[in-house]
């Protein structure tokens, strides 16, 4: 109930900035995949624009994030399970299906109610289960295949989208958890996670860093919009998280699909069929009565 009232008090900016956040999310497929083919590969793409993202955003954060030290162990989680859910988004939406891998990111509502009664303490109602059972029917359904072949993610793609999703309500949880570190920590943690991710895999590719000097002033200026573009993402997005309850924010969320289905229609012309539509329908409808969880929890 204080989540509500706190809400109501801020003129609706948290869920207005939730709304912001996903609307962005569910155009930055774009950019990227035109990245890509201009010769960036996602893990540059990934990298360049954090490490532009946080020294652009260093300035104002500064010593506003003394606070770290004290929970050391969240902040470090924080930045590792963002920085993954980052990395695997952007290579899935470039080699995937957009609506597809958006509708496998967004089983988020599942793993969100299970990761709640881990680390808040959250207890799983009757609509919590009917949640879950929802959500992996849709999964079920979307992804069933004939001739006998399992219902699970077609393509490397596909399962980086569904793992993105896990790693996405879980740093949305642990956010959530770790209610002692400001917004400025949270949004550093995110920052070096979604930078150091794809290093590892980039310092196996030293051909790919030679490559800078190839680059357009387009393809960097491209670069750079993304950069302030994922700060704006990562502020806005931890602002709503801190003054709406993890359950709820992730119904708001869902707004990304309407943004991503649009956008993948109409610049890439892809559109989903038949059991496909039955499935989405299924996940966006669990994702909705998830935010049944916050009342349930405040009467």
């Amino acid at each position: 109930m204080t989540e509500v009232r706190s809400d109501s008090k801020r003129g609706g900016l948290p869920v207005l900035a939730l709304l912001m956040s996903a609307s962005l999310w569910g155009m930055i497929w774009f950019p990227y995949r035109w990245l890509s083919h201009m010769g960036v590969s996602g893990l540059m793409s990934t990298f360049v624009t954090y490490v532009a993202a946080l020294m652009i955003g260093l300035p104002f954060y500064r010593g506003r994030w003394a606070d770290v030290m004290t929970a050391r162990r969240w902040w470090l989680a924080i930045a590792f399970f963002s920085g993954w859910t980052n990395t695997a988004y952007v290579l899935a939406v470039i080699h995937g299906e957009v609506m597809r891998v958006s509708l496998l990111f967004y089983l988020a509502p599942l793993w969100t109610v299970l990761f709640s009664r881990i680390l808040l303490a959250e207890r799983l109602s009757r609509t919590g289960y009917y949640i879950v059972l929802l959500s992996l029917g849709g999964a079920l359904v979307m992804l069933w295949r004939p001739h006998g072949r399992l219902p699970i993610p077609a393509n490397a793609a596909e399962w980086a989208g569904l793992s993105a999703g896990v790693s996405f309500a879980l740093t949305n949880v642990l956010s959530k958890r770790a209610g002692m570190l400001s917004i400025e920590a949270k949004s550093v943690a995110i920052g070096i996670g979604g930078a150091l991710m794809p290093l590892p895999l980039l310092l196996l590719q030293p051909a790919a860093f030679a490559a800078w000097g190839k680059y357009t002033p387009m393809t960097w200026s491209v670069l750079f919009m993304l950069a302030v573009s994922m700060l704006i993402i990562t502020v806005v997005l931890q602002y709503g998280l801190l003054h709406v309850a993890a359950n709820r924010a992730i119904v708001i969320l869902l707004f990304e699909l309407i943004v991503s289905a649009l956008s993948a229609y109409f610049l890439a012309g892809e559109s989903l069929v038949g059991k496909e539509w039955l499935g989405a329908a299924m996940i966006m409808v669990a994702s909705l009565f998830s935010g049944r969880l916050d009342r349930e929890a405040g009467s």
